[in-house]
């Protein structure tokens, strides 16, 4: 899958559907039959929309923990709480389940922002906030994770 692109402000309806709008749904073509699976936030307050290729990927990754680890079962079980698949209907629409809609604290205005190969689920205002909190001092960290000279890649 490619990269996703595109910031956009969306509102959620009184049944907790949101219309994802059409730049991102052209994006997102090829891979709307597959479906989707939503889940919280690691380490933000949202949800994280993840093609089900992506989530697959994921999911075998973890599939190689040991699970007599008892930090390992822990961690898989936080991961998983309250993950859900979800499906684009007919109109472009995805059911944003309650208990995540509380989760992430959605209110009506939302903001869907990607995060390279999944989708971020926002409440506009705590996207904001989260903006705003990480503008001072994004310079050293974009220079922490990605000012190596070292690189392998080349990316400077």
């Amino acid at each position: 899958m490619n990269t996703l692109i595109g910031t956009y402000d969306c509102k959620v309806d009184a049944k907790g559907r949101l219309m994802l709008p059409s730049g991102m749904q052209k994006q997102l073509d090829s891979i709307l039959e597959s479906g989707f699976v939503l889940r919280r936030s690691v380490f933000q307050p949202c949800l994280e929309l993840y093609p089900m290729e992506e989530w697959q990927i994921l999911m075998r990754k973890m599939n190689k923990l040991n699970k007599f680890k008892k930090k390992n079962n822990d961690f898989i079980r936080r991961f998983s709480a309250g993950a859900r698949i979800v499906e684009v209907d007919k109109s472009g629409r995805l059911l944003i389940p309650k208990d995540l809609t509380v989760f992430a604290g959605i209110s009506k205005n939302i903001v869907i922002s990607p995060a390279i190969n999944i989708i971020e689920i926002w409440d506009k205002d705590k996207y904001e906030q989260a903006i705003d909190d990480a503008t001072g001092d994004f310079a050293d960290l974009a220079e922490e994770v990605m000012g190596q000279d070292d690189d392998e890649d080349g990316i400077s």
